[in-house]
């Protein structure tokens, strides 16, 4: 088949197609101009396929209406996924004063800090069982208790290697 016979079958097949397609796809988007965009795009890729393959499409409206549906999906897909949110704190230290507030703050707690408190807790106690029992106790020593990775170290007997890795006890303040 030529390039002009090509052209005017696609043509044909666009004016037959169309208003019943596009009845098809506005049934299932929401406004008219993504169904439209969907109509559009249906038929890029009816041109596409036909300009770029050798073998005919054999079930013309078959394939015009799950092409209709593949992009309807994945328009669907799209419009559900959801950015992650941004974290409304600049610095790390703000969330770190925001949790250090929920965790040791008794002045006015309500049941909704209770219940972060005890969520906060629960994360925590799961996270140091993963920790090698030497690392756990210069951790809890250290944090919870507020002593000096060299008190804990000589309390200990724990070289401060053992306990704060090298990244964290190498690095200089910012």
């Amino acid at each position: 088949m030529n390039e002009q016979s090509e052209k005017q079958n696609v043509e044909k097949i666009i004016r037959e197609y169309q208003p019943r397609l596009k009845s098809f796809i506005r049934k299932r988007v929401s406004n008219t101009e993504d169904a439209e965009d969907v109509l559009q795009d249906v038929f890029y890729q009816l041109i596409k396929t036909v300009e770029n393959t050798v073998n005919p499409i054999e079930q013309v409206a078959a394939w015009l209406y799950r092409v209709a549906r593949n992009i309807i999906i994945n328009k669907e897909k799209k419009k559900q996924e959801e950015e992650m949110p941004v974290s409304q704190y600049d610095d790390e230290g703000a969330v770190l004063e925001e949790f250090s507030e929920i965790l040791f703050n008794d002045d006015n707690p309500t049941p909704e800090t209770e219940y972060l408190r005890s969520l906060v807790w629960q994360e925590l106690e799961i996270a140091l069982s993963e920790l090698p029992p030497e690392q756990r106790e210069a951790f809890e020593l250290m944090e919870l208790d507020g002593l000096s990775a060299k008190d804990v170290s000589e309390s200990t007997g724990i070289s401060v290697n053992t306990f704060i890795p090298e990244a964290l006890c190498c690095q200089t303040p910012a």
